[in-house]
């Protein structure tokens, strides 16, 4: 019987030794070539993806990039993320090379995580239904659609200002900030205009949303898990707004241009077929995500930069104040009006520079290439940072001081300030997200001033930057 026991141990301390060193030997395989980047592997599976995330956690995300650039003294560097042997590309170069060269050398890649939680029933991958919604929405970004959305988002921030700000003397403004942008996203891609309509979404949506990019572990209580049936239930609540948009469209109280939600399901395909209505669903669901996010992130750090720097508040003020009394009694903002707005663009630019809402993003290299000198294998994931030119003093000298004044005239070199990506990939809601950020920004300068409840407050990252207490502030109305 001791024998048996015996054997069995000897069997399974062999079995395990054969799998790790199967795993340390698929894992050194990826990264043979004698002409890759520089760079550390890590562990299998694991790789470097723990200081990738820790550093964001700790709110200083661009600490993994520079720490590397200065050791390896390259700004392309391998690595290992998310279980992936990859290549980080760092700086305004890197930039360039990724953003000029997409569908020819690199392509979209998104985490495994991000197709189980969209899982679309064409069993296409994420990316290729990125490219189909990417052809979709010109139509309703284009600048004359842009213009009529000025009156909407006016009209919307005021209620939200009215429901959410005024007659209090703290508010905390992360959750607001989503409230906002989520508001909006409904009332322009599907008409939703019902306050309670808007909140059945919003708790399982943020869940949704801070559960896609994480560990994609299955199991009951992880992130992943909550985010996959979030998803679930959202994309059932938009099916039924499909089915009842659909009647509606049959019977003309809907029309096919009102909104991204009719045009999606009147449009058809290259083979003449209209889209299944979980695909309106899924892309919807993206769409919510995308125009939310980094909008509300960004919105964020603008009311934590204004009470930080009250002489950059005042020129902000001054700006929407002479646009305010322009206006006579009830009317709202105008394409106008909103190019008028140009400091305070600065100012959120600035803002957009030190804490990026979009801190990077990966592509896939198609083809074996050669960058810098460097072999980079097909099937490699490549990392772009924009902290790695955003807090770059070749860039942006004094990369920590807070100027908008770097975004008069010709602004900054290209490729430099990249907070919406660049090249083909660039967010096709850069300017939506340019509107809604003014536009919520005239509402809460107009209205009041505010100063931060906790002065030294840690900043998150994951991915996107956020107050880890949610950014209380105590609002000062302005005499009327």
């Amino acid at each position: 019987m001791e024998v048996f026991f015996l054997s069995l141990l000897l069997i399974f301390v062999l079995s395990v030794s054969v799998g790790l060193h199967l795993l340390f030997y698929k894992h050194r395989s990826h990264f043979t070539d004698p002409n890759l980047p520089p760079g550390k592997i890590g562990w299998p599976m694991i790789g470097e993806s723990l200081e990738f995330l820790s550093t964001g956690w700790k709110g200083h995300p661009e600490k993994f990039i520079f720490d590397r650039i200065h050791s390896y003294s390259s700004e392309v560097f391998k690595t290992c993320l998310l279980g992936e042997p990859a290549a980080v590309f760092a700086g305004a170069a890197g930039n360039k090379f990724l953003f000029s060269n997409e569908n020819k050398l690199v392509q979209a890649w998104w985490p495994s995580s991000v197709d189980k939680v969209f899982p679309s029933s064409n069993q296409t991958s994420s990316k290729e239904e990125a490219k189909k919604m990417r052809k979709l929405l010109p139509q309703f970004l284009k600048p004359e659609a842009l213009h009529r959305y000025i009156g909407i988002m006016d009209h919307i921030a005021q209620n939200h200002f009215a429901d959410s700000w005024d007659n209090r003397n703290e508010v905390l403004i992360f959750p607001l900030a989503k409230r906002f942008t989520f508001w909006l996203a409904c009332r322009l891609f599907m008409s939703i205009k019902d306050p309670d309509h808007v909140a059945k979404f919003e708790k399982p949506f943020h869940v949704l949303a801070s559960g896609l990019i994480t560990v994609p572990i299955n199991l009951p209580g992880t992130p992943f898990r909550r985010a996959i049936t979030a998803s679930n239930f959202i994309r059932e609540e938009l099916r039924c707004i499909i089915k009842k948009r659909k009647i509606d469209l049959e019977e003309g109280k809907a029309s096919q241009n009102q909104d991204i939600l009719s045009h999606m399901i009147v449009a058809t395909g290259e083979d003449g077929r209209h889209m299944n209505e979980m695909d309106i669903a899924d892309k919807i669901l993206g769409l919510l995500i995308g125009g939310h996010d980094t909008a509300s992130a960004a919105i964020t750090f603008l009311v934590k930069y204004l009470a930080e720097l009250p002489h950059i508040y005042q020129k902000v003020y001054e700006e929407q104040m002479e646009i305010a009394n322009s206006k006579a009694p009830g009317d709202l903002l105008n394409w106008d009006d909103v190019q008028k707005m140009r400091y305070s663009w600065n100012v959120a630019c600035e803002v957009m520079r030190l804490a990026p809402p979009l801190q990077g993003a990966f592509r896939e290299a198609m083809t074996d290439f050669v960058f810098n000198g460097f072999s980079i294998p097909k099937g490699w994931k490549l990392y772009w940072s924009a902290n790695s030119t955003h807090k770059n003093a070749e860039c942006f000298p004094e990369p920590e001081k807070f100027d908008p004044t770097r975004f008069e005239g010709a602004g900054p070199a290209p490729y430099t300030f990249v907070p919406f990506g660049g090249g083909p990939r660039m967010c096709p809601g850069k300017e939506y997200a340019r509107l809604e950020i003014l536009v919520f920004m005239h509402n809460a300068v107009k209205r009041f001033k505010w100063d931060k409840l906790l002065p030294d407050e840690k900043i998150i990252v994951d991915p996107m930057p956020m107050p880890a207490k949610g950014l209380p502030v105590r609002l000062h109305p302005h005499k009327p």
